[in-house]
């Protein structure tokens, strides 16, 4: 073989390009690549930033307080890794991309599915599935097949997923037309569809689902495209910073901080009925402007929200002075006569009197629940509000049997309910109790003031 080699004019050459070529190797071999592996960086720093957007299901702010679906998911993580989590906000995908890219955050969370075509970005393992589904006006004809689409307009946001699986449905034969806006949010373009503005838009089914709260008018029809989950997205250099987030998750998972989180958010989301909602939306214009000053007075002075109040109200008498129930509770927050006389009421159906008096009165029963936290707390003195606090200090003490915590409400809405049957209600010290209405109230409630709330987060 060398007698050929030598023969070959060129062969000094040769042995110089195998002689590079194998110094190449030994030298790849011996030194690889630097990897960037910015989660020892984020350790010794003390901090995280969450890449992301500004709005109501990834990150925004309500009375000064940072909150949204994934900012709590995120301050989570953050505390997993025992630093301070920071935030930077993108209008889309690319922006978040690029922020990414040039490292002025370490992940992004953003309600997002993918990122397509983007390259150097390694995905987490999802944590919530969802699915993207059409979104109509009520009063439109009904799209029962993904054929009707067919010569439709639909109307989605600039750098979204929504964009490929719309091509995607070209590709299949089904001729629509998109339009792409750049500054509409899923939000945006659900309330222009509620309205009547435009016809079609698509969203994500955890979006579209509580739109349906604050837009009663927009009906989440057919899906679109097959379920998928959520993920975060980091670097592709970064693998600890990955593998640290997909055990986060698996974590959470397992002890129900992720639950928790959800709930905060998307808790009875399914539940929608829209003569019930419309009418809450057309009181919310009409009847609860005459107290609202009242409301906000008696609020501020007893130290809640105004628009839990409101909620609460609404839940009780729809802002009706004069309201009458059958057990003879009276006014706006529907006062018992005793509750009323121990508060010093003369008259339960004067306005003023009648909502200062019950949120007094809630107010007492919230400083009584002290060993419960934060929401907890609201839950169980709205819900003492609403049946007594006997039936509560027995559902907590049932709870207790039950090893469940009596200072959290998903312990009570499971051992209310309970208080209705004899077994139960038989070893109560105060008997029989219709719980299942005060967990269909407290949810109610809840449903009111979310809206509520959104309503003064899409003014910011």
């Amino acid at each position: 073989m060398f007698s050929l080699i030598k023969k070959n004019p060129f062969w000094p050459f040769t042995f110089i390009f195998i002689f590079i070529v194998i110094c190449s190797i030994n030298f790849l071999s011996e030194k690889p690549a630097p990897e960037i592996i910015p989660l020892d960086n984020i350790l010794d720093s003390g901090s995280i930033t969450l890449i992301t957007r500004n709005n109501t299901h990834c990150y925004y702010t309500y009375r000064e307080q940072a909150m949204g679906f994934e900012y709590d998911l995120s301050k989570e993580f953050a505390d997993f890794l025992g630093v301070k989590l920071n935030v930077v906000i993108a209008d889309n995908l690319e922006a978040m991309t690029s922020l990414l890219m040039n490292e002025k955050g370490h992940f992004i969370g953003a309600s997002m599915t993918d990122l397509p075509g983007t390259r150097g970005v390694s995905l987490s393992d999802g944590y919530m599935l969802i699915r993207q589904h059409i979104i109509i006006n009520r009063k439109s004809r009904k799209i029962k097949s993904i054929e009707k689409l067919k010569g439709k307009t639909i109307h989605i946001g600039n750098g979204t997923s929504h964009y490929n699986q719309l091509e995607i449905l070209k590709h299949n034969g089904i001729n629509l037309k998109k339009i792409t806006s750049k500054d509409m949010s899923e939000d945006d373009l659900i309330q222009k569809v509620a309205e009547g503005k435009i016809d079609i838009t698509i969203a994500h089914s955890n979006v579209a689902y509580l739109n349906r709260r604050y837009h009663p008018k927009a009906i989440v029809s057919l899906p679109v495209g097959e379920k998928k989950h959520l993920k975060w997205a980091v670097k592709a250099n970064s693998p600890k910073l990955l593998d640290k987030i997909n055990i986060f998750f698996e974590t959470i998972k397992k002890n129900g901080k992720f639950t928790t989180i959800y709930n905060r958010y998307y808790s009875d989301i399914d539940s929608f009925n829209y003569v019930d909602l419309n009418s809450y939306h057309k009181s919310l214009n009409k009847r609860l402007p005459r107290y609202s000053n009242i409301i906000k007075s008696a609020a501020k002075k007893y130290d809640f929200d105004w628009r839990l109040i409101a909620a609460q109200i609404y839940q009780e008498s729809h802002f009706n002075p004069r309201a009458r129930s059958r057990s003879n509770a009276l006014g706006m927050m529907q006062l018992t006569s005793t509750t009323a006389e121990s508060l010093g009421v003369t008259s339960a159906y004067d306005p003023e009197q009648n909502i200062y008096a019950g949120v007094k009165y809630l107010r007492k029963l919230y400083d009584l629940f002290d060993k419960a936290e934060d929401k907890d707390r609201l839950y169980l003195a709205l819900a003492a509000y609403n049946v007594g606090q006997g039936h509560v200090l027995d559902a907590r003490n049932l709870a207790r049997e039950m090893n469940l915590d009596p200072n959290k409400w998903s312990s009570l809405s499971k051992t209310l309910p309970m208080l209705k049957k004899e077994k139960y209600f038989m070893k109560a010290k105060y008997g029989y109790c219709r719980g299942t209405e005060t967990v269909n109230y407290i949810k109610q409630i809840k449903i009111f003031y979310d809206i509520l709330k959104h309503k003064e987060i899409m003014k910011i």
